[in-house]
């Protein structure tokens, strides 16, 4: 079975999404049977190296709300998070392009490091207030992985895998995907959303018995 996750690292619900994924995936009984790739998706392609302010106040901006709903709104995120076993401080987050952040999951993926490397990164951004469009911040969150941080230094300083996250986004556009994170099995079934670990282990058991797909992922919530 093959499970491709769009997710983007600077997506709060990607990381939880990624979380209950997991969870489920530690109950379903064909889970060595699984292949999982982690897809590259930009929430703001054309964002720079770093966005001034803190995300409530973006939050306000971008939705028109004060800028103490928007606070609360980031509360109910780190509380669903911690729900999730997650340790957010949002209040911190520092926001910029996530490019080369994605070019590195596929580097990673070369490594087979894919997931601890988007798992590093979710970590980075979400609790630990790194900028992850840095280079050397980069280099040492991918050498803490088990990456090389001279082919790291070597990738970021060139347009390797710069192919591969636009194509990712590409196919992303192709299946109608607007939103992440979004769980696609054998490009048969879909799941938006970072949906309770029961909804998506119960896609994963449905998506089994049914066996091959066709080309077009749907969205599936029982």
């Amino acid at each position: 079975m093959e499970i491709e996750i769009w997710s983007d690292i600077n997506c709060p619900w990607c990381y939880i999404g990624k979380r209950r994924f997991e969870a489920a995936m530690s109950t379903f009984g064909h889970a060595d049977e699984v292949n999982v790739t982690w897809r590259s998706f930009e929430l703001d392609p054309g964002a720079p190296a770093e966005i001034p302010g803190n995300g409530a106040a973006m939050i306000a901006e971008k939705y028109g709300v004060p800028l103490e709903q928007a606070r609360a709104m980031e509360q109910n995120v780190s509380d669903t998070a911690a729900a999730d076993g997650l340790e957010y401080d949002l209040e911190h987050a520092r926001i910029g392009s996530s490019f080369d952040a994605h070019r590195l999951v596929h580097l990673a993926q070369r490594h087979g490091l894919q997931d601890a490397m988007k798992e590093r990164l979710f970590r980075a951004h979400f609790t630990e207030g790194r900028l992850v469009s840095d280079p050397e911040t980069l280099v040492e969150l991918a050498s803490g992985v088990g990456l090389d941080g001279a082919e790291v230094r070597a990738t970021l300083a060139g347009d390797e895998f710069a192919d591969e996250v636009r194509e990712d986004e590409l196919t992303a556009q192709q299946l109608g995907i607007s939103g992440v994170p979004m769980f696609v099995i054998d490009r048969a079934f879909g799941m938006s959303g970072a949906q309770p670990a029961e909804q998506l282990l119960a896609l994963l058991e449905h998506a089994w018995e049914a066996g091959d797909g066709v080309d077009q992922p749907r969205t599936d919530t029982a």
